[in-house]
Parts: C-alpha cells; sequence; structure tokens
C-alpha cells in the first residue's frame, strides 16, 4: 500500500488491535493463517456474497462496498440494514463469543462514517454479531468512537509515509495473532532490553 492509497477499513481494526500488525499486513503484504483467522473466513463466507433481501419493511444489503472520501477509507460492510426511512445500521460479523472489544468498535463505527457520507443519513449505532453465541451487541457511535477512527485513519497513513514498522507488543495480544512467527515480538523486545541495558552501562 501506499500512503495516497485508499485505507481499508480492515487496517484501521488492525491498527487498533496492534500497531505492528498492522504494518506487517498492509504495509509488508504478510500474511499467515492460524485458528482463529479460519474461523474468521469461515464466519464471513456467510455474508461475502453480495445481495439483497427483504425482512418486513426493512432492506438488507450484504457485502456492500464502502467508501468515505472525507478519510480516504474504503472496504465493504458484512450486512447493511436500511430502516424504511432509508437510515443504515451496519452490522459486522465476528466469530467468537459475545464479548467487548475496542478494535472491532472502532472498525464498525469506521463502516457507520462511510455509511453517513454515502447515504447522508446519521448513524446513531450499529452491531457486532458474534457468531459463536448467535448474538448481537449493539454499539453506540458516539463521539469518542468517531475521535478513534479519525485518529486510526491518520496514524495508517502516517505509518504507510515512514515506510517503517512499529515495535512489537510483545503482550498477551500475541499469543492470538497468526503472524507471531513472522513478527518475532519475544526475541526483538529482549534485543531492545538488552541494548537499552549496555547503552546505560557505557554511558559516560
Amino acid at each position: 500500500m501506499d500512503a495516497e492509497d485508499p485505507i481499508p477499513l480492515s487496517a484501521l481494526q488492525h491498527w487498533s488491535y496492534c500497531p505492528r500488525q498492522c504494518a506487517l499486513i498492509h504495509l509488508e503484504q504478510a500474511f499467515a493463517e492460524n485458528l482463529h483467522t479460519a474461523r474468521g473466513r469461515a464466519v464471513h463466507a456467510l455474508v461475502d456474497e453480495p445481495g439483497v433481501e427483504r425482512a418486513g419493511r426493512t432492506r438488507i444489503e450484504r457485502a456492500m462496498p464502502l467508501w468515505c472520501e472525507r478519510l480516504g477509507l474504503i472496504g465493504k460492510a458484512d450486512v447493511v440494514e436500511f430502516a424504511a426511512d432509508g437510515t443504515p445500521y451496519p452490522v459486522e460479523y465476528k466469530h467468537g463469543r459475545r464479548r467487548q472489544r475496542r478494535h472491532d468498535e472502532l472498525q464498525l463505527a469506521a463502516q457507520a462514517l462511510c455509511l453517513e457520507e454515502m447515504t447522508g443519513k446519521p448513524v446513531p449505532a450499529g452491531a457486532i454479531y458474534h457468531h459463536s453465541s448467535r448474538r448481537r451487541r449493539e454499539v453506540r457511535i458516539d463521539a469518542a468512537l468517531r475521535a478513534e477512527v479519525e485518529a486510526a485513519a491518520l496514524a495508517v497513513r502516517e505509518m504507510l509515509r515512514q515506510a517503517r514498522l512499529p515495535p512489537p507488543a510483545n503482550d498477551t495480544r500475541c499469543r492470538e495473532c497468526s503472524l507471531i512467527e513472522l513478527c518475532q515480538p519475544k526475541p526483538l523486545a529482549e534485543h531492545a532490553r538488552y541494548a537499552a541495558l549496555l547503552k546505560e552501562l557505557t554511558a559516560p
């Protein structure tokens, strides 16, 4: 990806989860599969086929293309439900049980900002559908979440402009990351620690 290219909505979710993961995927085009990514692909396969249907007065669009020129974002929504007055309600599908994750909420909020620009309608809320528990969790698209989307978009673009990998997190997030072998968080963190110690010992 180039810094001037539209930023995929998924990059914001990756950045919020771990900036280094985001850089490995979107800067270095690295990818590796694990159980979590395989389950995620299986869940998204349920809604990856574009289509439109109706449930009463609600129009439901699947795999709907999204964009936001103001923030330079592009992507697609798993499901968007349109009320009778045209108000969009994005629904993001996630594998796993129902639980709150800020990086998933940020991705949903980014979809909401795209839909607002595309339709001219306010999008005050959306939902995350947790496949394992078969339950939705509604998310309010409030001012704080909107600000996080804008900050993440700026941060991702700056990372792409600098073309530099952020340091590894080396914490509990790494256990679930499919890129752990490519990232090497523990060895790199140890190297940084020893380098800092050596600098301290050799300082005048």
